[in-house]
């Protein structure tokens, strides 16, 4: 499909920031194709109540790490200032990266990620330029492995926020918490699974005493999930991998609730994308472990999830071709026109919206 089909304008002053809070404060688009009230405006703590009882909501429990890094490149007596952004781990002491400025690196350059004062000593995250690749692309060998390089990571690192939110402000503190999931337990992930950032304990809880079942898979995001398709047509995009896992008792789980007939809620694309992966032709999940980079495009046939929470994605990206392939592309172009007339927050700090699916899509 051309590209330019997923195309829409949205307002600069719609780009949210900051989240709202408390998290389940923000606003829920209901998108129902087909129903004759197709869009209805909620709330997230409406959530229980657009649910049934044994229906399942499936999270993606991954850690965001602070993979942002900030430092400074020697070369001789020549320095920089450089930024890194960690996009992929290697092995337990090398990551691949995106440097800025890239055209002062080289290979073998040495650079220092932040400071701190140690017993009168500087100490830093150092790491050596062991490639360059194109676009600013580096392979860092860090002085540091293993559990040693993570927890330096944590200290000198700050939250990787998406472009169209770093490009406003810098990340703070703040952002340890607010850009990550209250659930968040396998670390690997360089962005966040969005969705996932409108639930607090409360309402998990809620959902739980309602008969409303919460499982878990693992998807470690990468950086791709913000790049937009600059291919003229969708058939010569090149989908990024990211790795992600379903334990057997999950998909045991899932498989169960689908036979009697209640419903599987995917909170998140992440969830979504990997559950579609780990299914077969005839609708059954299987434990899945390794690398996915499924494209989902209109004209998918979804095997196994039945619904939708997602957040509001950018124009011509490849989120919201997954989200036209589900509730149909007239249907998500209306709810996103009807989004920015009602002023929802857009993107990862931004508002939500649960789709169903349509035949049509």
């Amino acid at each position: 499909m051309r590209t330019d089909l997923f195309d829409f304008d949205l307002p600069d002053g719609l780009i949210a920031l900051r989240p709202v809070h408390p998290r389940d404060a923000a606003r829920l688009l209901l998108v129902r194709p087909g129903e004759p009230d197709v869009l209805a405006d909620k709330v997230m703590a409406d959530l229980p109540l657009l649910l049934e009882p044994g229906d399942a909501l499936v999270f993606n429990d991954t850690r965001v790490i602070p993979a942002a890094l900030r430092g400074v490149r020697t070369r001789g007596y020549a320095t920089a200032q450089i930024s890194a952004t960690l996009i992929e781990k290697i092995d337990d002491q090398c990551w691949r990266a995106l440097a800025k400025p890239g055209k002062r690196l080289e290979q073998g350059d040495r650079i220092r990620f932040g400071e701190d004062e140690d017993r009168g000593r500087q100490v830093g995250l150092e790491a050596t330029v062991e490639a360059k690749g194109p676009d600013g692309e580096v392979t860092l060998a860090f002085d540091l492995s293993g559990k040693a390089l993570q927890d330096a990571i944590d200290a000198h690192g700050s939250m990787p926020l998406p472009p169209y939110i770093a490009a406003r402000r810098a990340p703070d503190e703040q952002d340890r918490t607010d850009y990550q999931t209250t659930f968040a337990r396998k670390v690997g992930a360089v962005a966040a699974p969005t969705a996932g950032l409108h639930f607090t304990p409360k309402l998990i809880q809620t959902l739980d005493e309602l008969g409303i079942m919460a499982l878990f898979v693992t998807l470690h995001v990468g950086p791709g999930t913000f790049l937009p398709v600059r291919a003229e047509d969708t058939a010569d995009h090149r989908m990024h991998a990211e790795y992600g896992e379903v334990s057997n008792e999950t998909a045991l789980a899932l498989n169960a609730i689908k036979s009697r007939g209640n419903k599987v809620v995917a909170v998140g694309t992440t969830s979504l994308r990997l559950l579609e992966s780990a299914s077969d032709e005839f609708g059954t999940l299987k434990p899945f472990r390794g690398e996915t980079d499924i494209f989902i495009t209109p004209g998918h046939r979804f095997q196994f999830v039945d619904r939708l929470l997602t957040n509001f994605h950018l124009p011509r990206s490849t989120l919201f071709m997954l989200v036209a392939a589900f509730s149909g592309l007239q249907t998500m172009k209306e709810a996103y026109a009807h989004a920015i007339d009602e002023h929802y927050q857009f993107y990862s700090y931004g508002d939500a919206c649960l789709l169903s699916q349509t035949d049509l899509a």
